[in-house]
């Protein structure tokens, strides 16, 4: 029985950008801004098209929130606590365990160093390897 996929709102993703920098302050000139309210719903609606299982979609919610930028600040930030949040809501895991050393991963995901697929598997089993330039 395959039941239905609930997207994250764009207005949803745009609280989670305003409450991570709140909550998880990296920079003093960190703001809670959107730059592009079209990118969002780009990356939305890429994830609804998306053939694939759930864990592809949240690969590409992740990859397509920290590529495309959408806010001044907190975007990597954001991209994980949304990912995190559409797989809980439709009742998956997310098996990415709260480690700084992550950050790394996220910035090798903006620098394109991960594949879709390679992403779709650390979200879904935890692992990943190191990211190195």
């Amino acid at each position: 029985m395959a039941s239905k996929i609930v997207y994250p709102t764009p207005e949803i993703i745009i609280e989670y950008n305003f409450l991570v920098l709140e909550l998880i302050k990296v920079k003093k000139a960190d703001q809670p801004k959107v730059l592009s309210h079209h990118k969002i719903i780009e990356v939305i609606e890429e994830c609804r098209f998306l053939d694939g299982e759930i864990y592809d979609k949240a690969a590409c919610l992740l990859r397509g929130l920290v590529k495309k930028h959408p806010f001044a600040s907190g975007n990597r930030r954001t991209a994980f606590i949304s990912t995190k949040d559409f797989l809980i809501s439709n009742g998956f895991k997310f098996e990415i365990k709260d480690d700084p050393r992550y950050a790394r991963v996220m910035q090798g995901i903006r620098e394109d160093y991960y594949s879709l697929e390679e992403i779709r598997e650390w979200i879904k089993n935890g692992t990943i390897k190191e990211f190195k330039r």
